[in-house]
Parts: structure tokens; C-alpha cells; sequence
């Protein structure tokens, strides 16, 4: 077969060439399709549920809406867990699904599913509605709507701002393929009040329900069908729409005995107003502003939505008043563009690098070029395969290319080309001779190239965040690879019959003479000495095993962002007035450092509750300048501690730090934002929050915790209006009469829209302010008695001030508390160790309660439990390619013992650059295995040909390695080489890939020494002077 494809490209050239322009034409057409990004999505897949219901407190909200839908999620098929929070006004049910579920399936069985829910939930307590179909790395652009003089950010302008943004921005961007959403994010909706006056309520012995429902009734269009006349027929219109505030003021409440009417101007202020929020957003410490987040849909092209957006924003800004500013304050593209620099500044240094040696080491331009050749071609070919199996380009997918292991195979073709031209006799033509050559080394090529993507197999079968980041990785090298192998068996050998038509003469490079000169006489020395050499050897293996523990350990390194995210938390009972005052101060102090550009908060929650905050809690996103601009000699993680510094000198406020995307894709993927999270698990509120103080106090002691916090699950205060049933049963009034003065009265209840235009803005009953802003106010509001009397409300009701939850989270059905932690300084699996033995002996749960560990431990442990299976599968994938070819377990064994000593490099490497082992420097050990025992394949089978050519023992094994010195220096060598600026790189998005790059150029340094010296000792050892049976 192998041959059959060579020989048919040799003869067929002009096809094979018509082909090649082909695949690059093919090529950059699927490029220009190649969905382009940071990093891979890793969110799992889930179905967010938003309930909003403006006045019900944590508790209620837990009762009749996150526990019946909960209920009704449960048992849905393919679900991996359901969590929740209930919060003032807001219930937030998140449903994850297994990695294999369609994100519209699953939405789909949940919305089945939503029907049933709601149902069993009060019509007037809301309406359950799926969140957006999108990602962690969904918020793709951010900006902020103000006025160009920044001084005016009172109420009416922070209104119209809004409706700038609700009826304007947002609209427009929502017609942008591949926006799935907009969220709007502070500034203040407008409305239409009805603000009551009760004492002229009372005046006009009118009730509360008496007004709501004159304004209910007084709003509506109707239709009556048609009539026809003559031959015509006319629609019938009934509009009775409120046009502006005249027209709500003058609606009849009431007529009285005499005929007078009493119109809603008469017990009641009409305005616009702004209407109650939970959200507010502040810049640069100037004051308030409103925020839009462009949602990107899931699986969409982030670059190019982000381009189509930015498109669109200009088009809006030319609607805007001329007044009004619009400004981004973040682009995903600035980092999709810093880290796809990074990778192909890599990929085009070590190119560069490998073609250097190739042509130093094989001393042979135009062989170079050939080989060369191939490093774009195999690249094409991926690119191809990767828009065909729906592989995106990132960090990870393109990043991790070694341009040295894609053009092995070409280079064994062109070597081997180049020594038969050089040996070819008279009356043997060019075109037969590389015909000659490729077909004999075909066979091992594609053995060769084939443990390369075995190796890659297994880490296709990773699941969870780590198949997300590793998968594409893998994906795209087999493609590479597979391109490179078929450029290797028909492209390759026709451009050797085209390129060498003339006598080829073979010299051999001035470095590999001059290695040569030493190594020999070196070999011959040290066979004599195998127990010596083998002793080194097991004792560097030895080490590695006993310096592996010591390395510690972290799920995967985080990517710089080039900006950071502060996540800030006042006491619970903290107004949001009070949070954006103390944002403003924070804002000022961080805008002092000189490597900050801009700073932007968000306190509480935005319109579309996907992030659950209370008004206590603030996002802060601060911009940081280019780090070629910072003149104070930080680096990110000084400057981190540094405004840590700062801020911790503003009493009331908590901080923990991290990155726009850590944060979100954190909290999406666990439901907590930190590095650490401990989850305990019981019934009652209080319990939870005294046992989950004892263990933030025991992890606040560990060596590298930082920013530790207590999730805030108490502490809001609440007005509680206890209604008594014997007292209101004594004036015939229902508890249906009292809640709805509750509900309308203090809170305020829609009556319907006005139309403005294409615009709506709701029209709102309640009380004026200063017939509700109090307790002593509240108590004496007046509900009407079946008798025509009006009974305060105190006399109805006991009315107090107390504590309660300020958010209730579930988690598989059950209430839950998190204890959350960042580790700066320390490995996160050694904290984890420690701080689960600490806790063991100084925390004493009740009966019914238990801890679990998430957040990125969490990660870890999974990883670590999937890899404990598939390095054993590699391992073993790689003996049986290795037993099928030699077909001898000796050989395989002596070639397998590579791999130990590939590891040694690949953990002293990790040592010296002072790395953690990771998720990433463990694909890195998988990667490493192919490639180690690819020079002992070459080494092992060259010299089993000598022996079987007549060589004695010894003659045979300095002799074949000799020989094979050039190809197994050239392998290690252009391998290496094609990871270094990888290893070395400090740009954006580098951290994910420096491990990995690390652990394969110390493990082929190793297995390299190990090839060229101690594997002869050990075949020599192995046969003993003479040829022994096979096993």
C-alpha cells in the first residue's frame, strides 16, 4: 500500500503537483473560515432559569419559585447537577448537562420541563425564562453610555442615558449575527409613577385598589373586528391608550353623589420617574454611568462578531445626541489578537529554527527547502481538517504545533534521497534511485509518524475542562501530522525526483564531523562500563520519582488577561447608594497606580440576572496600559499585591482579585469565582454560617491563602409586617387585602405600559416616598375594613426590624454555604492537603452536614483521576506499536526505556524553571512519550540490520550508532528546537504553554543521552556478545 503510493506519485507528478495547489487554495479559504479565539471555551454545557419577582425576599423566592422548578429539573436526563441562588427579587436555577449534550437539546428538555414549574408557581410572584444561549467567554464587548460633560449624572440623566442604551444600543446590536443578547447595566429605567398621596386617600374616602384600578382600566386599546360599508370594509379601533402624563393625570378615579369627579391628579403626583434597581454602574470615580455587555451566541466566531459589533457601534454613535459619548471598556479582541500573536511569533521562530538546522545538519539547501516546504502545506492541511471537524484556532489548538515532529518524516525521505543519490551506480537513473529510497524508508516513516498520533489518542478522550483545553491540542497536531505523513509519502519524494535531476553528492555536516570525533571513542569507552552507566541512569530516575511530589501541583496556569478583576463585598445590609459612593473611592485609589488605563464597577446585578450579586458586591474591571508603557518594575502580580495594599486600607470592604474571564468562566463552571472552594452542605442557615466562619478562620491561618471569604448568606436587614389573623378576622379584611397594600402600596405594582413610540415604559402605583420611607410611616398605613372603615396597619399586624437571609444557595437539592480562597505563592494541591488535615482536627460538623472541595481543586482532581487512566493507555499503546514492529518483547522492552528517562528530563526541567506540575505540563509528559522512543526505534532497528549483515555484537552497536548519530541528533534537535520559543516566551497566553513546552525539551535532552549512550550499553548488556532466541 505504501508503496503503491509512492510509486503512483512519482510517475503522476503533474497530479500531485495539481493537487498541492489544490490544498493551498483550499487552505486559505478554510483559514479565512477558521473560527478564531483566545483560549477554548471550556463551560460546560447549561441551562440558566431567571425569575425575577422585585419583592420577595431571599427566603420567599426560595420557597415558591427556586424549589418547585428545582423540583422539576430533577430527573431530567443527562444532568450532571442543578444549583441555585435565591436572592432579594431574583431566583437563579443553573441545570448542567453532561460535555456530550446539544446546548439546544437541553435547553429544549428544560423548557419542557419550565412548563410544569410554573405551574406551581403564583402568577404574581413572576415568570421563569431561560437565560442567553451563551458562554463564559461570551461577554465579548463592553462599553459605557454618558454624557460628554461629566459632571451630569443625576437621576434624569442617568434615565435618559438608559433609554439611550434599552431602546437605542441595544436594539441595534441585537441584530448583529452572532449576538445572542444585551445586557443593560445600570442608569435608572424610566417610568410612569402614580405616587399616592394617602392622607387625601383618606380625604376622598377612595381606597388604594379603587386608584389601581382606575388607572388598570383606563389604559387599553380594543379591536371590534369590521364593518363593512358599501363596498368597503373598515377595522374597528377602541383606543383608549395614555399618551403622556396629562392624560394619566386626568383619569376619573371616582364620581361622587353630587356629580364630581375626582380625577388621579387629586390624590395622586404623576411623573417620570426612575424605577427601583438593583444595579448601578460607576468609571474612573467621575460618578454613575450605564454599561451594555454584548453577548457572543455559543459556538460563534468571537473575532469576527466582535469586528461585526465594533461595525455596528459606529453606526450607533451616530444616533446617539451629539451630547452622549459611547466607549468601549472592553474588547475581547485586544486579547484574541495579543495571544494569537504570541502563537505565531512561536510557531514562526521555531520554524525558522528548524529549518537552521535541517539545512546545517543535512548540509544540503535545496533538501532543506523540500523539507521546509512542508511545514506550510502540513499547516494548510490542518487548518482544512480543523474548519471540516469544527476545530477552533486559539492558544491551545495552534500553540502547542511543533513544526520539528511534523517534518520528521520529510526529513527521513530527503536524507535517505540524498545518501542513495550519492550511492547510486552508473546506469541507475535520479528518479529510480528516489523511488528506491522512499520506498525503504517508507514503512518506518509511517511507523514513526504513527506513535506520534497514538500518543495523541488518548488525550482525545479527556473530559471536563482539561478535554476542552487538550482536545483541540490533539485534534490539530494528528492533523498536522497526518498531512505532514501524506506530504512525506507523495509530495516529498517528487520535489527530490524534480529538484535532484543531477548527481547529488552527499558531505556531512562540520558539526555532526566534529560530534562525531568525540563520540565514538567516548561509546567505545563506556560500553565497558555498564554497570556504571546504568547506575547513573536508574539513579537519575530514582531522583525524578523523589523530587516529582515536591514539585506541587495546580490544575492549569492561568492566562494573563492584561487586565484585572476585583471583586469587592460590603456588609450585606449596605445600601446601593452607600456601594457606589465606596466604588467611586475605590476606583480613585486604584486610578493612582500609573500602569492602570481605566476603571469600570459594577455593583449588584444587571437586567439579565445571569450573575446573581447583591447590591453589597461589586465586579471591578480595571484596564491596565500596554506593559511596554510601565516604567515602575512590577510585574502584573507586584501590582496585584500593590493595590491589595491599597485597598485593604479601606475599612468595610473585602477584595479578592482575579480576570475578567477567570472570574466568569469560574463561577459559570462551579458557581464560585476562587481558586478554592469548600462547600458545606445542611439544613439551617445559622449552622451553615457559624461552621463556615470556624473554617475560613482555620484556612485564613494556612501559608499562601489569600482573599478568603465567608459566602454572605445572613446579615439583611428586614422589615417584617407579621400580619395577626385574629385581629384583621375582627375587621372582616382578608390577608389578601393586607398584602396587597404591602405589594402596592410600599413596593409598587404595574398597572401596564405607555407606549412612546415603537419605546414602552411601565406605569407604576404606589405610595410617595414619604408615606413609605419609614418604619413608624409604614405602621400607620391605612387598610380599608369591610365596614368603610381604615385600620392602620399596625393594629393588623406586628411591624419590625430583623435580620434574615440575604441569599439562600442550593446545590443538588440541598442548602449549601461556600468558603472560598485564592493561593498566591504555593502550589493549590499541597493547600488543599493541609488545609483538609487542619480541618479534620479543629472542625466538628453536626450530624446531617458535610464538606465537599470545588472550584479549580476540584478541576484538579478530576484531571488527575482521567490522567491516571490515560498515561497508562499511552504507555501501552506505545509497547504494542513498539512489540508489532520488532516483534520481540526484548527489543521493545530496550526501546521502551526511553520513557523513564524522557520523564527524568521532563521533571528536572520543571524543577529548575521553578513550575508546578500541571494538566498542561502532564500533556506535555504524554506528548513527550512518542518522541522518545522514536530514536531508540532508529537506533534499535539499524543495529539488528548490521547483525543480520554478518557484524559482531560490538561492531554492530558502535557502528549503528555511529551511523544513526546524524538522524537521532537532527530528531532530538529539530523537535526541541521547535518548542523553545514556546518554553521562552513571556507574550500573552505563554503561561499555559511554558510547561508544556518545558517538559518536551528536557525529556528529549534526556532520552537523547539516553539513545546515543546508554541505550547501546544496554543492548549490549541485553545480548550478551551473541544473538540470544527472542522472546
Amino acid at each position: 500500500m505504501i508503496e503503491r503510493i509512492i510509486r503512483f506519485s512519482i510517475k503522476q507528478k503533474l497530479l500531485v503537483i495539481f493537487a498541492i495547489i489544490l490544498l493551498i487554495a483550499g487552505g486559505i479559504a478554510a483559514f479565512r473560515m477558521l473560527p478564531i479565539d483566545a483560549v477554548p471555551d471550556v463551560t460546560n454545557v447549561q441551562v440558566q432559569i431567571l425569575t425575577a419577582s422585585p419583592t420577595l425576599a431571599p427566603v420567599e423566592v426560595e420557597r415558591y419559585i427556586t424549589f418547585p422548578i428545582e423540583v422539576a429539573m430533577n430527573g431530567i436526563p443527562d444532568v450532571e447537577e442543578i444549583r441555585s441562588v435565591s436572592k432579594f427579587g431574583l431566583s437563579l436555577v443553573t441545570v448542567v448537562f453532561h460535555d456530550d449534550v446539544n446546548i439546544y437539546f437541553a435547553r429544549q428538555l428544560v423548557f419542557e420541563r419550565l412548563q410544569v414549574a410554573s405551574e406551581n408557581i403564583p402568577p404574581e410572584f413572576g415568570k421563569p425564562e431561560l437565560g442567553p444561549t451563551s458562554t463564559g467567554l461570551g461577554e465579548i464587548y463592553q462599553y459605557v453610555i454618558r454624557p460628554k460633560d461629566k459632571t451630569k449624572n443625576d437621576a434624569a440623566t442617568l434615565m435618559e442615558m438608559r433609554t439611550l442604551q434599552d431602546w437605542v444600543a441595544k436594539r441595534q446590536l441585537l441584530t448583529v449575527p452572532g449576538v445572542n443578547e444585551v445586557n443593560s447595566f445600570g442608569g435608572y429605567e424610566k417610568q410612569y409613577q402614580v405616587l399616592i398621596d394617602p392622607q387625601k386617600l383618606l380625604n376622598y374616602n377612595l381606597t388604594l385598589r379603587e386608584v389601581f384600578q382606575a388607572v388598570s382600566e383606563n389604559n387599553a386599546n380594543a379591536g371590534g373586528a369590521y364593518i363593512e360599508h358599501g363596498n368597503e370594509q373598515y377595522l374597528v379601533r377602541g383606543s383608549g391608550l395614555v399618551q403622556d402624563i396629562d392624560d394619566i393625570k386626568n383619569i376619573i378615579v371616582k364620581t361622587l353623589e353630587n356629580g364630581t369627579p375626582i380625577y388621579i391628579h387629586n390624590v395622586a403626583d404623576v411623573q417620570l420617574g426612575p424605577a427601583i434597581r438593583q444595579g448601578a454602574v460607576t468609571m474612573n470615580g467621575e460618578g454613575e454611568v450605564t454599561a451594555g455587555i454584548a453577548m457572543m451566541l455559543k459556538g460563534e466566531n468571537s473575532r469576527a462578531v466582535v469586528d461585526r459589533v465594533k461595525e455596528k457601534i459606529e453606526t450607533i454613535k451616530k444616533a446617539l445626541p451629539d451630547s452622549v459619548n459611547l466607549e468601549p471598556f472592553y474588547d475581547r479582541t485586544e486579547l484574541i489578537n495579543k495571544t494569537i500573536w504570541t502563537v505565531e511569533k512561536n510557531l514562526l521562530e521555531g520554524g525558522i529554527l528548524v529549518i537552521l538546522i535541517l539545512v546545517l545538519l543535512l548540509y544540503n539547501l535545496r533538501g532543506g527547502f523540500i523539507v521546509a516546504s512542508v511545514i506550510p502545506l502540513s499547516m494548510l492541511f490542518a487548518i482544512i481538517m480543523m474548519v471540516a471537524t469544527g476545530v477552533s484556532g486559539n492558544l491551545m489548538s495552534l500553540g502547542a504545533l511543533d513544526f520539528g515532529l511534523i517534518v520528521d518524516g520529510a526529513v527521513v525521505m530527503v536524507e535517505n534521497a540524498i545518501r542513495k543519490l550519492h550511492e547510486k551506480k552508473n546506469g541507475t537513473s535520479n528518479t529510480e534511485s528516489i523511488l528506491e529510497s522512499a520506498v525503504e524508508v517508507g514503512r518506518p516513516v509511517v511507523f514513526a509518524v504513527g506513535i506520534i498520533i497514538i500518543v495523541y489518542f488518548p488525550i482525545m478522550t479527556l473530559t471536563g475542562i482539561e478535554g476542552k483545553m487538550f482536545k483541540p491540542m490533539a485534534f490539530t497536531v494528528t492533523y498536522a501530522l497526518l498531512g505532514a505523513l501524506l506530504l512525506s509519502l507523495t509530495y516529498v519524494p517528487v520535489m527530490s525526483a524534480i529538484m535532484f535531476k543531477k548527481k547529488v553528492k552527499e558531505r556531512e555536516s562540520p558539526i555532526i564531523t566534529y560530534i562525531k570525533k568525540y563520540y565514538a571513542p567516548l561509546l567505545k569507552k563506556i560500553l565497558h562500563k555498564r554497570l556504571l552507566v546504568t547506575g547513573i541512569a536508574a539513579s537519575f530516575v530514582i531522583a525524578s520519582i523523589i523530587i516529582f511530589p515536591f514539585l506541587g501541583s495546580e490544575f492549569i496556569p492561568q492566562l494573563d488577561e492584561g487586565s484585572i478583576a476585583i471583586q469587592s463585598w460590603r456588609l450585606p445590609s449596605v445600601s446601593l447608594t452607600t456601594s457606589v459612593n465606596t466604588s467611586a473611592l475605590v476606583e480613585k485609589e486604584v486610578l493612582k497606580f500609573p500602569e492602570v488605563k481605566s476603571i469600570v464597577s459594577k455593583t449588584g446585578r444587571a437586567e439579565i440576572g445571569t450573575d446573581p450579586m447583591g447590591v453589597e458586591i461589586s465586579d471591578i474591571f480595571v484596564e491596565l496600559k500596554p506593559k511596554e508603557e510601565w516604567n515602575t518594575g512590577r510585574d502584573k502580580e507586584k501590582l496585584v499585591d500593590a493595590i491589595s495594599e491599597k485597598l485593604n486600607k479601606i475599612p468595610g470592604i473585602a477584595f479578592s482579585f482575579s480576570q475578567p474571564i477567570q472570574l466568569r468562566v469560574a463561577e459559570l463552571i462551579s458557581g464560585v469565582r476562587s481558586d478554592i472552594a469548600i462547600k458545606l452542605f445542611g439544613e439551617d442557615l445559622d449552622v451553615l454560617k457559624e461552621k463556615a466562619d470556624e473554617i475560613a478562620k482555620v484556612v485564613t491561618k494556612i501559608d499562601g491563602a489569600k482573599d478568603v471569604k465567608v459566602e454572605q448568606v445572613a446579615g439583611l436587614p428586614q422589615l417584617q409586617i407579621k400580619i395577626d389573623r385574629s385581629k384583621i378576622a375582627r375587621y372582616g379584611i382578608n390577608v389578601a387585602d393586607v398584602n396587597q397594600i404591602i405589594e402596592t402600596a410600599i413596593g409598587g405594582k404595574s398597572t401596564g405600559e405607555v407606549f412612546d413610540g415603537e419605546k414602552r415604559f411601565e406605569l407604576t402605583v404606589r405610595f410617595k416616598e414619604d408615606a413609605r420611607n419609614n418604619v413608624d410611616v409604614i405602621k400607620n398605613i391605612l387598610v380599608p375594613a369591610s365596614n368603610g372603615s381604615s385600620i392602620p396597619l399596625s393594629q393588623l399586624a406586628d411591624v419590625y426590624i430583623e435580620e434574615g437571609p440575604s441569599q439562600i444557595s442550593r446545590e443538588r437539592s440541598q442548602r449549601r454555604i461556600v468558603v472560598e480562597a485564592n493561593v498566591r505563592e504555593r502550589d493549590i494541591g499541597s493547600f488543599v492537603e493541609e488545609a483538609q488535615s487542619k480541618l479534620d482536627k479543629t472542625v466538628k460538623l453536626p450530624t446531617g452536614y458535610y464538606l465537599e472541595w470545588g472550584g479549580t481543586f476540584e478541576n484538579l482532581q478530576s484531571a488527575r483521576t482521567r490522567l491516571a487512566v490515560v498515561v497508562p493507555l499511552s504507555l501501552f499503546l506505545i509497547f504494542v506499536l513498539l512489540f508489532i514492529s520488532f516483534g520481540s518483547v526484548k527489543n521493545a522492552l530496550l526501546i521502551y526505556t526511553g520513557i523513564p528517562f524522557a520523564i527524568v528530563g521532563g521533571v528536572f526541567s520543571l524543577l529548575i524553571r521553578g513550575m508546578h506540575f500541571s494538566i498542561s505540563a502532564g500533556v506535555g509528559f504524554i506528548a513527550l512519550f512518542g518522541v522518545a522512543v522514536l530514536n531508540g526505534v532508529v537506533m534499535v532497528s539499524y543495529i539488528n540490520q548490521l547483525r543480520q549483515e554478518g557484524k559482531t555484537l560490538e561492531e554492530a552497536v558502535v557502528q549503528g550508532a555511529e551511523t544513526r548519530l546524524r538522524p537521532v541528533l537532527m530528531t532530538a534537535l529539530v523537535a526541541s528546537l521547535g518548542f523553545i520559543p514556546m518554553a521562552l516566551s513571556t507574550s500573552a497566553g505563554a503561561e499555559v504553554q511554558r510547561p508544556l513546552a518545558t517538559v518536551v525539551i528536557g525529556g528529549i535532552i534526556t532520552s537523547t543521552i539516553l539513545t546515543l549512550f546508554v541505550l547501546p550499553t544496554l543492548y549490549l548488556w541485553f545480548e550478551k556478545q551473541k544473538e540470544e532466541p527472542e522472546l
